[in-house]
This record gives structure tokens, sequence and C-alpha cells, in this order.
């Protein structure tokens, strides 16, 4: 059975419906920027998704070419994630998106290594005809974090951001976003195929102590 992220590292991928205190170890990824809302059917943000996938595809199935990854064992690829942050804001203001900048994230096993990620870049470039040239290998040591389960539209995740708020308040921490840590969302549910009212997303925000 393929290993799988998500039932093997619970406390990452399926937090509970109120905020708990996390430290979340350094991990390696596929990373692509962009910028813009990311609703827009041509924009930024779903074209960064396409040349993510096509690449972590391309890894989770090297095992059948002549590239061998040492160490490498089949697995689940990993959900999708979002580092997000507003230039100019503070915090995030949902009502403006076209200002949204981004980093979307796939979580790479720690066997990948950086060459493996160029390899399957020029791989897919070749069978794909395609540019992959933004995707990129990126080193996220996240550290200690607040984190909750939000159920529901992306717009109403302010209800759940206030209650992680006022838990680490509490909990006498200070949250620390910043030019080098960010809103982090992890996606659990695929929108395409889900109720906007039953979307899973893991919220995560650093926090420092007071």
């Amino acid at each position: 059975m393929a290993f799988d992220f998500k039932k093997e590292y619970k406390d990452l991928y399926l937090p509970k419906k109120k905020p708990s205190i996390i430290r979340v170890p350094k991990m390696n990824y596929l990373s692509v920027c962009g910028n813009g809302n990311p609703n827009e059917p041509d924009g930024d943000y779903h074209k960064s998704i396409e040349l993510l996938y096509g690449i972590a595809y391309t890894l989770r199935m090297s095992y059948k070419t002549d590239h061998k990854i040492d160490g490498f064992f089949e697995y689940v690829v990993p959900p999708l994630e979002g580092l997000w942050w507003q230039d100019g804001i503070k915090g995030m203001d949902y009502t403006k998106k076209d200002k949204l900048s981004f980093i979307s994230l796939i979580r790479l096993p720690d066997f990948i290594t950086k060459e493996d990620v160029e390899w399957a870049k020029e791989q897919a470039r070749q069978k794909k005809k395609k540019d992959y040239s933004q995707v990129e290998f990126f080193t996220y040591d996240e550290g200690l974090c607040v984190q909750c389960l939000h159920i529901g539209p992306y717009d109403d995740e302010p209800k759940t951001t206030a209650k992680m708020h006022q838990y680490i308040q509490e909990q006498g921490y200070l949250l620390d976003i910043n030019d080098m840590r960010y809103h982090h969302e992890i996606y659990i549910s695929d929108p395409r195929k889900c109720d906007p009212s039953k979307l899973k997303t893991v919220i995560r925000h650093p926090i420092k102590e007071r």
C-alpha cells in the first residue's frame, strides 16, 4: 500500500476544528510563485497548480523510468498547499483578492532531491511540450504555529482565524506573520468535487512566545 502523508501525519493534515499549537518540522516542497486573484480561470494561481501536479506526478511515477531515486518508495501525492500574503496589508483582506501573492506548494518525500526535481522538469517538458521552469525545489522551516481545521467556503476563513488569534493570546503567544512566515493553507478537499459548505482546509499561522 502506498504511503499516505495525510494518514501518517494526522497532526499536520487532519487537526481538530478547534485551535492547537504545533511545531512544524522543516520540509521540502515543489513550489510555484505568483500573484493575483486565485479565482481567475487563466490567472497565475490556476497555472501554478497545473505546473505543480505535472512535476509531482512525474516524480511519483519515476520508478517506472530509468531514473532511479535512492530510497524511493511508493506514496500518495500530498495535498496542495499555499502560502499567502498581500503587500502593504497586515493580515489578510479577503475583499482584495487581486492584491494577493502566493507560493503554491506540494510536499516532497525526504528522499527526493533538488536534482530529482530538475530531472522531472526536463522529463515533463519533453513529454508534455510545456515549460516547467517556474517549478522550484523549496525548503520551509515553519516552526511554531497555531493551526485549525476550517470547514466551509474560503471566504469564511476569517471566522476561524479569529478563533485562532484569540486562542494564542489566551495561551501567551503572539502572531508572527512577516516577510518570512506566512498565512498557510492546506487543501484537504478538492473544490472541484466538494460542496463549498463542506470544504476542509487546514489554516496555519506562525506564532512566537510573548
